[in-house]
């Protein structure tokens, strides 16, 4: 009887007591017992927390965000088109002085750059004279037609920034270009950084000028969109830096050998 009425009651026990313990089944023919339930291990969402590397971290504060400003809501402010296009001027007057003094080969075009101040004005010296190769080191330039203009062009040839020394026989001027050495490479390489710095100046100067126009019309727009300006400004000044920087790598790198 008394076995019935624990039967009765095992469900009840059952649901009450932790499922750790074990809880007799109990039955007419034995005692069993009821199998251990097992606690299933719960997976848990992993809130592992991702740390910024230094690197990630350099990176991100090195970078500056663009700015792009739509010209249309400037143009009575200042054309930054032409602020472009005046930086730009800068960098291909660059390039043309790169190409026209700094070179190790000789040719009769290596002399075309240079400037004659007469007279009657400025000149290039192939306007005045008839050049010609006779070999790698030696150019000769043929004044008959303005021998007036010899001793203007002897300077000239002196002064620039060649290293040259010419010599006068009658109307003819011959100039020995300097053999390509390791100080003569050097020295163009010098002379090519020159080049660079006065490129980079002048950009200043667009800069600077583009920015005091700018500041003119302080009165008439709001701060934030004069610093929008010159932001924009300064951004293409940097673009055109980098520029400069890299035309002066590669003509180092030519020049060296």
């Amino acid at each position: 009887m008394a076995l019935s009425h624990l039967n009765l009651l095992r469900p009840v026990l059952y649901r009450s007591l932790p499922s750790v313990f074990r809880i007799p089944r109990l039955t007419s023919s034995r005692v069993s017992f009821l199998p251990q339930v097992s606690q299933c291990p719960v997976a848990l969402p992993n809130y592992a927390r991702h740390y910024a590397t230094k690197k990630s971290k350099a990176k991100a504060k090195g970078q500056t965000a663009k700015v792009n400003i739509n010209a249309a809501l400037v143009e009575d402010i200042i054309s930054l088109e032409e602020v472009k296009e005046d930086m730009a001027a800068v960098l291909a007057a660059l390039k043309d002085d790169f190409s026209r003094n700094l070179s190790v080969r000789t040719s009769p075009g290596a002399l075309d750059h240079i400037t004659v101040t007469t007279k009657d004005g400025k000149f290039p010296l192939n306007q005045l004279g008839q050049i010609s190769m006779k070999s790698p080191q030696l150019l000769v330039v043929n004044m008959t037609g303005f021998p007036e203009a010899m001793v203007a062009v002897t300077r000239a040839l002196r002064e620039s920034s060649m290293g040259l020394n010419p010599e006068v026989e009658g109307t003819i001027i011959r100039v020995p270009v300097p053999k390509v050495t390791r100080e003569h490479r050097e020295n163009l390489v010098k002379l090519a950084k020159q080049f660079s710095n006065k490129s980079k100046d002048s950009l200043r100067r667009v800069r600077s000028n583009a920015i005091s126009q700018v500041k003119k019309s302080k009165d008439a727009v709001s701060d934030d969109t004069i610093h929008l300006i010159e932001k924009q400004i300064q951004q293409m000044t940097d673009s055109f830096t980098a520029d400069i920087d890299k035309q002066l790598a590669t003509k180092t790198k030519e020049l060296l050998g």
